[in-house]
């Protein structure tokens, strides 16, 4: 895989580092290892789900660590008990794993449940009021409000006069 050169984009933005440094460390770490496998969907315009395949643990194997812009869900092996059963063939995995999922900002671990082998993480997105948009009028109230009062001062000021 060739690198990725995100020279000429870095020159022509302002505060997107983290994206790049993103994008890049993904192409550089690309390591091949899928286990567990996993989906991740949208289910709405701010909410999403990722789905892991976990068969063979218990949620007492499972830890979920959300921290700022990083979900990490670590599994624990188990240990093995000996039945003394003699094994012909081993194809369920029952290794440890750890999936590193990087959140864009305000997204937040919303539930987790483990059903028939999968780990579903229900996530949201939650901007605060204070980020969101505002639409601003043109001859807004604040600046009424100052002419209003400007006027009242002067009809006070002739009202003493008089």
């Amino acid at each position: 895989m060739s690198r990725l050169d995100f020279t000429p984009y870095r020159r022509s933005t302002v505060g997107f580092d983290r994206l790049f440094d993103l994008l890049e460390s993904q192409a550089r770490s690309h390591s091949g290892d899928n286990y567990p496998p996993f989906n991740i969907a949208r289910q709405g315009e701010d909410n999403y789900r990722i789905t892991l395949a976990v068969a063979g643990f218990r949620a007492q194997d499972i830890d979920i660590t959300a921290q700022q812009n990083l979900l990490t869900v670590h599994g624990k092996k188990r240990e093995e008990v000996d039945d003394g059963s003699e094994w012909l063939h081993v194809g369920i995995a029952n290794r440890g794993f750890e999936r590193r999922f990087e959140l864009a900002d305000f997204v937040r671990v919303e539930r987790a449940d483990l059903a028939d082998g999968m780990l579903i993480i229900d996530l949201v997105r939650e901007v605060p009021d204070a980020m969101k948009p505002k639409k601003i009028a043109v001859g807004s109230t604040t600046l009424k409000a100052v002419e209003t009062g400007a006027d009242q001062a002067a009809d006070d000021g002739a009202a003493n006069a008089a």
